[in-house]
């Protein structure tokens, strides 16, 4: 189990910035100021952006730990926090 959440800690650390650049690659490729459409407008692709950005880099910090190994054991109740 522990290397299916190491494998899948690299997928969701490349997969951070792969959305993050898609994002971008879409909003360049689509914003036009003639376009008439809403996926022509600015406006909407800064507020897709500014949303999905701190989900990429939540994923990033989520595959990081995934391949650090540190959810290598969880807790099974509060007897075995370790507050270190």
């Amino acid at each position: 189990m522990n290397v299916i959440k190491r494998i899948l800690g690299v997928i969701w650390f490349l997969l951070g910035p792969a959305v993050t650049f898609f994002l971008i690659a879409g909003a360049v490729k689509n914003i036009d100021s003639s376009g008439n459409k809403d996926i022509n407008n600015p406006v909407i692709w800064v507020i897709i952006i500014a949303i999905f950005v701190p989900i990429a880099i939540g994923l990033m910090i989520f595959g990081w730990y995934a391949i650090k190994n540190e959810y290598e054991h969880l807790p099974e109740d509060s007897d075995h926090l370790n507050f270190e």
